[in-house]
């Protein structure tokens, strides 16, 4: 009698050290999950932000001439609304719109009346679904063949 309660007793220990293990190991493939999301978001952030300042600086090295910044950029530019669309597969290299997991989509402002000199536009980046990552405005000087037919030069 003696010896089947010691292996009785034995017994639930050792269900408790299994339980207590398999807690654990759902708490660390919790965290790993959560640390993957994390990690892939700031990744996407992180490329994002490259992209859209090489985007930014682009317009603004182009004096504001969007089909120049498509071209040098890669991608597509839409004359009737001065906005250029560029596209990203999953790896961040510049792909055709069926192959895209990101869009970078620069949309430039008329330049308001007495301010020729500068052209501004929206700059954003967002994922294929819609997902907004980030968004700011730029500004460029206007190239000088459009201050000169200002009258500005």
């Amino acid at each position: 009698m003696n010896r089947r309660s010691k292996s009785a007793l034995f017994l639930m220990e050792q269900v408790i050290v299994i339980a207590v293990f398999a807690i654990c190991a759902a708490a660390c493939v919790r965290i790993l999950a959560v640390s993957y999301i994390t990690a892939r978001e700031t990744r996407d952030m992180s490329n994002a932000l490259l992209a859209a300042q090489s985007a930014a600086e682009t317009y603004k090295a182009a004096a504001g001439d969007i089909d120049l910044t498509a071209e040098i950029l890669g991608g597509a530019a839409s004359g009737e609304a001065e906005s250029l669309r560029v596209y990203y597969n999953d790896k961040w290299g510049v792909s055709e719109e069926r192959d895209a997991a990101y869009i970078l989509r620069l949309i430039s402002a008329p330049p308001r009346e007495g301010a020729v000199l500068l052209l501004t536009g929206e700059l954003s980046v967002e994922k294929i679904t819609g997902e907004e990552i980030l968004s700011f405005p730029v500004a460029a000087r206007a190239s000088a063949a459009a201050r000169r037919g200002a009258g500005y030069e």
